[in-house]
């Protein structure tokens, strides 16, 4: 019997049972095991908290044997290795999009100025901020369907969410537009999941591997954590980073396959009452076999740009 651990959460729990299904339907007998977290226990808002504290109890409980195998949201671990753990699988990525559910089925630039828009995410703040719309930016907490109440209930005009998690809660339908990554660039690692094992659990680690990994998915979310990793910004900074798969052409005119990233890093003037912000902007294409050199040489045109000072949680 394997040993899944999880959040509680509707949505971490709609994740994990995704990796469970592969490994049933590969002839293993799986248990999926909740573990709280502190950061499902407080109200604090993620600044204070980091998000942190929604993964290290479950890496705890794997480390000490409690669970065997811990399925996360990509986005949520911390750069830093844990050196007790193995990175056994990073299964196919959901469409790691923003998307927006508005009232009314508005989209951001039907939505006038002064509409308020909900998110937890310095990152999708500043970027909100930075399209000029005129919106009204509300920091906010809680799941899917208390974010998305909050809409129905007329507190806001909007809220920013990830599509992948509406994708995996059923919810698309809701979604009044899917924000192009030219408005709005992801997390790095969004919609992404990354599934532990120890590191000295070899047959749970071959297991996955040869069963639950993708690795293109890992390829494009290796290069997008290296940037943010390079940044110094942890996993809590206002950066956006997108790297894909993409065609391209050799000296010889032959198709060759090769990665395509995007990053993007807020800094806000804190001299500006007004909370005015900085956005630098970089782009880059490499080799798939260097996808984190590649993800290093942009946070270092980042860092040139100005891309200094970051502060901030994503969430």
């Amino acid at each position: 019997m394997i040993r899944i651990g999880t959040r509680g959460s509707a949505l971490a729990l709609t994740q994990t049972q995704t990796v469970a299904d592969v490994l049933e339907r590969a002839g293993a007998k799986v248990e999926i095991v909740t573990v709280s977290t502190p950061g499902d226990r407080s109200s604090a808002p993620i600044a204070e908290i980091g998000v942190g504290v929604f993964t290290s109890a479950l890496r705890d409980a794997l480390a000490e044997g409690a669970i065997d195998v811990a399925v996360h949201s990509y986005k949520d671990l911390p750069t830093a290795p844990d050196r007790r753990l193995s990175l056994a699988a990073v299964p196919q990525r959901e469409d790691p999009r923003d998307a927006l559910i508005a009232r009314d089925g508005l989209t951001l630039g039907e939505l006038p100025p002064g509409s308020r828009i909900g998110t937890g995410s310095p990152r999708r703040a500043a970027q909100l901020r930075a399209l000029g719309f005129g919106h009204e930016i509300v920091p906010i907490r809680g799941n899917v369907d208390t974010r998305i109440a909050m809409v129905t209930a007329g507190a806001l005009d909007g809220v920013v969410l990830a599509r992948a998690g509406l994708s995996r809660l059923g919810r698309l339908a809701e979604i009044t537009e899917t924000l192009d990554p030219i408005q709005m660039l992801p997390a790095p690692a969004q919609g992404a999941l990354a599934v532990e094992c120890r590191v000295d659990d070899v047959d749970v680690e071959h297991l996955l591997q040869s069963t639950v990994d993708d690795e293109a998915t890992r390829v494009a979310v290796a290069a997008e954590r290296a940037m943010l990793a390079a940044l110094e910004a942890g996993c809590s900074a206002p950066v956006g980073a997108l790297a894909e798969v993409v065609e391209d052409l050799d000296a010889d005119d032959r198709v060759v396959f090769r990665l395509s990233l995007r990053g993007v890093a807020a800094a806000y003037d804190a001299d500006d009452p007004a909370g005015a912000v900085d956005i630098m902007r970089a782009s880059a294409t490499g080799d798939l076999t260097a996808g984190e050199q590649l993800g290093r040489a942009l946070a270092a045109e980042l860092l040139e740009l100005g891309a200094g000072v970051l502060s901030g949680p994503e969430a």
